[in-house]
């Protein structure tokens, strides 16, 4: 009986083989780099698609609304006998004193430098906001030197006219000292609602003031920003 068994034949030859497909780094480089920029484009697409641009402003005059929660009411408010405005104004204990009249307060600063606040109101009677300053500054402190006008001046989150001046005052009981007067106005419904204040000129440095550079340099107009935007006009909303 014959017994077969698998086996393999070698035959002596010359055989070729084909060489081995290699993948260059540079074409490897090229192929991450162009999948990353397909899914950060693919990304940014979606990202675009659903998320919805925020709303721009322009501001003056488009400068929002504030916020529509009812405010913290830390001050105390002065509120006109006909309730055409109000105004926020120092509390009682703080370094002021504080004298209120038909038209508004007067708030003299007791600690540092000294120096008079004024939030008060008057009928515009159809002048700007700049022609009421400019006639209010004269008509109080006719010698002053214009420093220069507040951009973009707000004043009760309306859109107004702001001025700081220089005077020296002479006379008999006058220490001939260099004076800031600053003056901001806006006028709503022919009412005209006016933040002034007066006191010794300080120049603001690293020092003095906030420690940064402005051209404020008067004491009181530190503390004076939360009272301007205080100011009410009869029918605006809580803020």
């Amino acid at each position: 009986m014959t017994t077969i068994v698998q086996g393999y034949s070698t035959h002596a030859g010359t055989y070729t083989a084909p060489a081995l497909h290699k993948t260059s780094h540079r074409r490897l480089l090229v192929v991450w780099v162009a999948a990353i920029g397909l899914v950060a484009a693919g990304l940014v697409v979606m990202s675009g698609a659903i998320e919805k641009p925020s709303a721009r402003y322009v501001c003056p005059p488009d400068c929002g609304r504030p916020p529509l929660g009812l405010p913290v009411t830390i001050n105390p408010r002065f509120t006109a006998p006909d309730g055409a405005f109000s105004v926020a104004y120092p509390a009682e204990g703080t370094a002021y004193n504080v004298t209120a009249g038909d038209r508004g307060i007067t708030a003299d600063l007791l600690a540092g430098d000294g120096g008079t606040m004024r939030l008060f109101s008057e009928p515009a009677a159809g002048r700007t906001p700049k022609q009421i300053a400019d006639q209010l500054v004269k008509a109080t402190f006719p010698d002053t030197k214009m420093a220069y006008e507040i951009p973009n001046t707000m004043v009760g989150y309306q859109p107004g006219y702001g001025l700081v001046a220089d005077c020296w005052p002479q006379g008999s009981n006058a220490s001939y000292a260099r004076m800031r007067v600053v003056v901001m106005v806006a006028v709503k419904n022919d009412l005209a609602l006016v933040a002034g204040a007066v006191g010794p000129y300080h120049a603001f440095g690293p020092d003095f003031g906030s420690g940064k550079p402005s051209a404020a340099n008067l004491q009181i107009a530190l503390d004076m920003g939360k009272y301007v935007n205080s100011f009410h006009w009869r029918g605006d909303p809580l803020r």
